[in-house]
């Protein structure tokens, strides 16, 4: 029986290969970038529609779970940075079964980025180019161009890590100023009216400001694409073993990268919702239905040229993010393939580059085939925003676990995480909970293959009854949450009236994670020799 030690020692000449060149700004750069790509282009939009102004509230409690999500990734990739980390920890803290669930569902959210971000070009590039996107999803000439710009993506990753920095230094930089100029030129119209912009006086217009309750507000997280636009963090961490420097630059780029990007969404929707003219809102914020939101919300205002700069936008900003995905995805099932959950040839770094060249294809592949059954960026969003918010819940559990393990010392402890680490598990959970039931109902075939998955491997690779044992809780977590939900108020059956339904799931939530935290302690203490490895590993790594 294999354990997780020998599949480290077997795969470090692949991490010899990787190249530790980033440093805090092509951080902060892939951060950013990953957070400015069609999210922005589309999440506003899609947001009021569901809350209304209400869709504020939604942003601001999206950032702070967000932001203590990355503080808890960041901790790990101080203790240990490794690139596709964040299906490596699991693996270390809770064993094979825990790290099967939560990669497989990981990937599933990473593989569908590329996709959505070309279909969120193409789907903007509609307004001029006719016979690509029709009745709310692309057409088959559509959905060509979007996989080729697919393989742009890939094209410009295969390279190396230090082409795909500095491309992705440049477009950042513009991808930032556009959005700028776009929240300064709605919010000013909406306070001069210039061109029917409804300004502050939407906020009680179409319903109040909450015209469709606050419960709409908070399902509107997962599903209107707020996690999605907010998750590029994660790509930090997933590159933290070519970072130089991690215990200083991981943490400071992900702060960074989170507060920049509560403050620009909290000021895009701001600006939509004073840019809309308030003839449109006679059906309400429902009844608001734009192809390319912010650029036709700038020609119905008059401003022509900004409508041109946020089409030529609309190539630029989600490719920037795609870019960025694609290199993250790739060390995603690189960790994978160490963690033996895909075959062992993809682990395979080219020396040359240092990049997991195969991974890259096979990414690029099954990328494809999420366009097909899916042929929009709402329609993808709706499904892989849930389960991102799921993959937040381990990184907590495999903090604890390492500092009870004694992985690192005090300097690479950040500060508060004993409230921090429990808050962005409760959190993430209800995160996942406040999505309608019919939309979560989506997910549930998704995570039943990745539990298909990993029995053929349990059962071809005798994993041992001990990896099963540090994983259980995470499956009785999803089916609490997916029984919650079914009898609950968002969509469910309505057994157990809101608040109560997320108080009730709070609870359990809180007892989940404690045992989770004990399981993984467990788990950790019945591995000595993993323990001794991973300490040796940050100490080779701080006597660089």
């Amino acid at each position: 029986m294999e354990n997780p030690t020998a599949v480290q020692e077997s795969t470090r000449t692949e991490d010899s290969h990787l190249k530790q060149r980033l440093g805090y700004w092509s951080l902060v750069a892939t951060g950013i970038g990953s957070v400015i790509g069609s999210g922005w282009l589309f999440s506003a939009m899609y947001a009021a529609q569901t809350a209304g102004p209400a869709s504020l509230i939604a942003w601001v409690i999206g950032g702070a779970v967000m932001l203590a999500v990355a503080l808890v990734f960041a901790e790990l990739g101080m203790v240990h940075p490794e690139s596709g980390g964040l299906v490596r920890y699991p693996l270390y803290s809770n064993g094979r079964f825990a790290a099967s669930i939560v990669g497989w569902s990981m990937w599933v959210t990473y593989v569908a980025n590329p996709p959505t971000e070309a279909a969120g070009v193409v789907q903007y590039a509609s307004s001029y180019i006719p016979g690509l996107f029709r009745h709310s999803q692309l057409t088959f000439l559509g959905i060509v161009i979007a996989v080729a710009l697919m393989a742009v993506f890939v094209v410009i990753n295969y390279f190396g890590v230090q082409f795909f920095a500095r491309s992705n230094n440049v477009v950042t930089a513009v991808k930032i100023f556009i959005p700028l100029l776009t929240i300064a030129m709605l919010i000013a119209s909406g306070f001069t009216g210039n061109g029917g912009a409804g300004g502050p006086s939407n906020f009680d217009r179409g319903g109040g400001f909450a015209p469709y309750g606050i419960g709409a507000a908070l399902g509107t997280i997962a599903t209107a694409g707020m996690v999605f636009a907010y998750t590029g963090f994660r790509n930090i961490v997933e590159l933290s073993g070519e970072v130089k420097n991690p215990r200083r630059n991981i943490p400071a780029s992900l702060v960074t990268t989170i507060l920049a990007a509560i403050v620009l969404y909290l000021l895009l929707q701001t600006a939509f919702i004073f840019g809309v003219p308030q003839h449109l809102l006679g059906h309400g914020w429902s009844g608001i239905d734009f192809d390319s939101p912010f650029a036709q919300l700038a020609m119905l205002l008059g401003m022509t040229w900004l409508y041109w700069i946020l089409i030529a936008d609309s190539m630029i900003s989600p490719s920037g993010a795609a870019i960025v995905f694609t290199a993250s995805n790739a060390r995603n099932v690189f960790g994978l393939s160490k963690n033996r959950f895909f075959p062992g040839w993809l682990s395979k770094v080219h020396e040359g580059s240092g990049v997991p060249r195969r991974a890259l294809l096979l990414n690029f592949v099954v990328g494809i085939l999420f366009l097909l059954p899916l042929p929009s960026w709402h329609q993808i969003i709706g499904v892989t925003g849930t389960l991102i918010a799921f993959t937040f819940s381990i990184g907590s559990v495999s903090l604890v676990a390492f500092r009870r393990a004694k992985i690192a010392d005090a300097a690479d402890r950040l500060p508060g995480m004993t409230v921090i680490a429990p808050f962005a598990f409760i959190v993430s959970a209800l995160v996942i909970y406040w999505v309608p039931w019919s939309e979560l109902l989506l997910t549930m075939p998704i995570v039943g293959v990745g539990l298909i998955w990993y029995a053929v491997n349990y059962v071809i690779q005798k994993h041992g009854v001990g990896e099963v044992v540090g994983g259980l809780w995470l499956v009785v977590y999803l089916i609490v949450v997916y029984a919650m939900s079914y009898v609950g108020d968002y969509g469910g059956l309505g057994l157990i009236p809101a608040p109560w339904d997320s108080v009730v799931l709070a609870v359990l939530a809180a007892g989940l994670y404690l045992w989770g935290t004990q399981s993984g302690a467990r788990y950790m203490q019945g591995k000595p020799e993993l323990v001794e490895e991973l300490r040796e590993h940050q100490l080779s790594r701080l006597q660089r």
